[in-house]
């Protein structure tokens, strides 16, 4: 069977997974690609990674489309989602509604899971709100980084720690097994990211990638995207 190469965000994974099988019976094609931090997607595209499709956030696709790597008519905003705080199943739920309550829960975790600080949507900004809250140096020890939220937050699902806590984009959350939601960044510390999707410039399968845009977007998809954590 034929497959659509994709270039993805990781806040994206959950979404294009739940809507696989709808577009398969659409286009007859499978999709296949990597999803990971948007730094790092943005990046392979640059080096020439075959692609017919990207999932980044908007102000990226924007750039991308900038440098003639996508096609700017071919542009659609798929959704915000939230950067967003993760437990353990099963973990006592924290309670966030001040900046002063997400500094007491960092100090009180003994270990922190986060995407790649670097190059992650969700990373960089929880670098910078630790930062904000002036305990960056106290809790670095704590972080536990790896190259996506998907990985943090399976990372965290197995953890042995006694509190740990996980911080990355809302839909990562919802889309691993093991962990749970466990309320949005406080007022100061938020972050709500537009996620795009974009057909590629240098795209085998123009069309296909132009009907997953589509299909991502759709009125009909708005369930699907709710479900994933888009809001």
């Amino acid at each position: 069977m034929s497959h659509l190469n994709i270039l993805s965000g990781g806040a994206a994974h959950g979404l294009v997974a739940s809507l696989a099988a709808t577009f398969r019976a659409k286009t007859g094609f499978e999709i296949k690609g990597e999803f990971g931090a948007v730094g790092g997607m943005a990046d392979k595209l640059r080096q020439g990674i075959a692609a017919d499709l990207v999932i980044l956030t908007s102000a990226l696709v924007a750039k991308l489309a900038a440098e003639k790597l996508v096609a700017s008519s071919s542009i659609r905003d798929v959704g915000l989602v939230e950067t967003s705080l993760a437990v353990r199943s099963g973990d006592p739920g924290l309670s966030v509604k001040r900046a002063d309550d997400l500094r007491t829960a960092f100090l009180a975790a003994d270990a922190i899971f986060v995407p790649d600080i670097k190059a992650s949507t969700a990373g960089i900004h929880v670098a910078k709100v630790l930062t904000q809250l002036g305990i960056a140096d106290e809790v670095a020890a704590r972080l536990k980084i790896y190259p996506n939220g998907a990985t943090a937050m399976r990372e965290l699902a197995a953890s042995n720690a006694k509190r740990p806590v996980g911080c990355t984009q809302s839909t990562e959350i919802i889309a691993t097994k093991g962990v749970e939601l466990s309320g949005s960044l406080p007022s100061g510390c938020e972050l709500v990211t537009t996620y795009a999707a974009a057909v590629t410039t240098g795209a085998a399968h123009a069309r296909e990638a132009q009907a997953l845009v589509e299909l991502l977007t759709a009125t009909e998809a708005a369930q699907a995207r709710s479900n994933a954590g888009f809001l």
